[in-house]
């Protein structure tokens, strides 16, 4: 008798409840509020029950990039751009993502494209100047960062990258004055806050001074070697501005500082 109520009670079970259709719409709107892992299970649901085409490659390529999975953005970002090469919000994405992977070659065209294309945004203009501070094009940096403010004024990132492309180029009098600016306009940013701290430190820190009868080129060595010593001892400060007032003594690019610089901080 076990077997015909067995049966009979598998008969009259309930069927499992369908999940109601996923909106790629509302796939988008979980990314745009950050809601990542929201975001990841719906846009598998959305892929199992057929969706397909151009909007979830979208989807898929601006869940990545939110994620900071920038290999896989960048992949898919210049996939769309194939079939949609004005696009300029996938060529800022992708060359964003490419900057971040320290792709600089693959950045700049994606970058110069979006700039070039109507809709251009202040992050593709502030990260073109990015860029161009990594590759020393002081010009081209100034330009971007421009254009950048005439879009968006008050962006405390924007002025906090112009900070330290001043500070990239030795002038930390007006890296301090410009990471002030950026503080402002952002008060709780702690980042923002340790940049200005820092610039302050390079125009009071007590470094070595310049010798009688020392080139530009010695004394800028001394001070690189003089923040090194201080990294190593864990004062950052100390070894920031050493190496923010090497950059300025050298009296031209001096690759050593520059990079101690970036590691230093973080940039």
């Amino acid at each position: 008798m076990i077997a015909p109520i067995l049966i009979m009670l598998s008969a009259v079970a309930p069927a499992p409840a369908t999940q109601p259709p996923v909106a790629l719409a509302d796939i988008d709107e979980a990314i745009r509020a950050g809601r990542l892992e929201q975001a990841q299970l719906m846009v598998g649901r959305a892929i199992g029950a057929g969706a397909k085409g151009t909007q979830v490659d979208v989807i898929l390529a601006e869940l990545a990039y939110a994620q900071d999975k920038n290999e896989e953005a960048l992949a898919r970002y210049c996939a769309l751009l194939k079939v949609a090469p004005d696009d300029a919000s996938l060529s800022e994405r992708a060359g964003i993502a490419a900057l971040k992977l320290g792709k600089i070659a693959d950045a700049v065209p994606l970058l110069d494209r979006s700039t070039k294309s109507v809709g251009v945004t202040w992050r593709a203009w502030n990260a073109r100047g990015v860029a161009a501070d990594l590759q020393q094009d002081w010009n081209t940096a100034d330009l971007a960062y421009a254009q950048a403010a005439a879009l968006a004024p008050d962006e405390a990132e924007l002025v906090n990258n112009e900070g330290w492309s001043q500070l990239l180029r030795g002038d930390w009098r007006k890296a301090a004055d410009l990471f002030a600016d950026a503080s402002a306009k952002a008060p709780h940013s702690e980042r923002i806050a340790n940049n200005l701290e820092l610039a302050r430190s390079a125009l009071a820190s007590d470094l070595p001074r310049r010798q009688q009868g020392e080139d530009n080129s010695e004394w800028a060595a001394r001070l690189n070697d003089a923040g090194v010593a201080a990294q190593l001892l864990g004062d950052k400060q100390r070894a920031v501005a050493a190496f923010a007032q090497a950059l300025e003594a050298r009296g031209s690019w001096y690759d050593r500082a520059a990079n101690n610089l970036r590691a230093a901080n973080g940039r």
